[in-house]
């Protein structure tokens, strides 16, 4: 079902300023990458700091949390919805998150504005696993998208994947093998691992809560 526009949300989404960055592009085409607008990011946040990527962020529960206790390094929050991102913003701004700003828009063209050997490292936490097989182009971690992150991941940077979804988590760990990137901390069962600083997102405590586990893999750029 398609989500009702908010009320006021482009008066809303102007209100946020430079929390919110707009990857538009007006030729809808994941094979053209030729229209490169890189972001200078110094200049965004003021200093040369690392900087962090989460992908889908929905509410950016995530986001504000990391960024907090992370304050010497630079978190870019992306989420292709409108009426999500806003809210995400709006609330980091009351929180007063300096080196957080969101970023609307798709995963297929983040090389066409984040440049190529600038993020540290990228965090998938619960991303849509799109269950049917003719939809797996879409996965986060397919292949296709794996060589962009690859292209914007600094040499040996790292992307960290937590899921509630054993299907769609065997799914990842083929394409990353695939891709030929290394994998490392395999958990299937993170809450019983003893994993420490895990940051708990809206989605993990719901699946959490219900008993189930949660999936989570590193892996890092060879």
């Amino acid at each position: 079902m398609r989500m009702r526009r908010k009320k006021n949300l482009e008066a809303r989404l102007e209100a946020c300023g430079d929390y919110i960055l707009y990857l538009d592009r007006d030729e809808k085409n994941f094979q053209d990458k030729s229209n490169k607008q890189l972001i200078d990011f110094e200049k965004i946040f003021g200093n040369s700091n690392p900087l962090v990527l989460e992908i889908g962020c929905g509410k950016g529960q995530f986001a504000r949390e990391i960024a907090k206790r992370n304050p010497d390094k630079n978190f870019l929050a992306v989420e292709k919805s409108s009426n999500v991102i806003v809210d995400a913003a709006q609330m980091a701004i009351d929180e007063g998150i300096p080196n957080l700003r969101f970023a609307r828009g798709e995963a297929e063209y983040l090389d066409c504005f984040i440049p190529e050997k600038s993020v540290e490292c990228i965090y998938l936490n619960f991303s849509c696993p799109y269950p049917k097989n003719t939809y797996a182009r879409h996965r986060l971690t397919y292949r296709a998208f794996l060589e962009i992150y690859r292209r914007i991941l600094v040499d040996k940077g790292e992307i960290y994947q937590k899921t509630d979804n054993m299907h769609f988590f065997e799914f990842s760990l083929e394409e990353f093998s695939a891709a030929n990137y290394g994998l490392k901390s395999i958990s299937l069962d993170l809450h019983n691992s003893g994993f420490e600083g895990n940051i708990v997102t809206e989605y993990e405590k719901k699946f959490s809560d219900m008993g189930m586990p949660i999936y989570r893999l590193e892996a890092f750029v060879k």
